[in-house]
């Protein structure tokens, strides 16, 4: 155990009426946040979660995206101990302690507070299976960032991009086929000329064809200036082909 918070003591954030609390970031480089393609998402399970079966826990994905998670890069003081990046990214908080046996269900409540719960389960239908539970004993139990703040910025961060030209783009290709290289156009469109490489693109399904999921890259100490261009960082390059489908329910 490292005995220790990985960020420090935090002193209390003030926000203005209606604005995410934001998150300081003193022990890691950036944020990767994780926006699920429902409709492709749900395709591409042999054995679809609850989410994917009841109609009334898709309509989330109404408005674009949904919420898969936004995860911390690896820390410095586990990188000062020799700990790897992929192994972070494969293990993350459960490097420190052993991760709950069972389903994501086993993991604790988030006591989250009821307006934040109520805007949770708008973004994230994975809360039907306890997503928000794990992703949040993943990603975040071991350093200093409480469950309240770190999913009102990530409701924050969800409707953002789904305000965004990009999504308006993809939400068009809804049922079709779009060239990645569009996706990536639409992005900067969006969020910056130049930008592009702070996306990437996730798929899968028969040829791995189905986007899935959209990543996008965000310093950690501009969290709260996205989406302005200045605050996005580069990822790696995603598996999806030239081509790719946009999955409709």
């Amino acid at each position: 155990m490292l005995g220790i918070s990985l960020l420090g003591s935090l002193p209390a954030l003030a926000k203005t009426p209606g604005e995410a609390a934001p998150i300081e970031a003193r022990g890691f480089d950036h944020y990767t946040l994780a926006l699920t393609w429902h409709p492709g998402f749900c395709a591409t399970r042999h054995d679809p979660p609850r989410e994917c079966r009841e109609a009334r826990l898709r309509r989330g994905s109404e408005a674009g995206f949904v919420l898969h998670g936004l995860w911390p890069s690896l820390p410095h003081q586990l990188e000062e101990r020799g700990v790897e990046r992929q192994h972070w990214w494969r293990k993350g908080c459960f490097i420190e302690r052993e991760r709950t046996s069972g389903g994501f269900c086993e993991h604790p409540p988030l006591g989250l507070s009821e307006a934040l719960d109520t805007q949770l389960d708008a973004v994230m239908p994975g809360r039907a299976s306890c997503l928000g539970r794990y992703q949040y004993a993943k990603h975040a139990s071991c350093l200093r960032l409480s469950a309240e703040d770190l999913f009102e910025t990530s409701v924050a961060l969800v409707e953002a991009v789904n305000a965004s030209v990009f999504t308006d783009f993809v939400v068009t290709q809804r049922g079709g086929e779009v060239r990645r290289n569009d996706l990536i156009d639409a992005f900067e469109s969006a969020f910056g000329e130049g930008k592009g490489r702070a996306l990437r693109l996730e798929c899968g399904g028969d040829g791995n064809r189905l986007l899935t999921e959209v990543r996008i890259g965000i310093d950690a100490q501009r969290l709260t200036d996205f989406p302005a261009p200045e605050s996005l960082v580069k990822l790696g390059l995603g598996d999806c082909p030239a081509t790719i489908e946009i999955a409709a329910f």
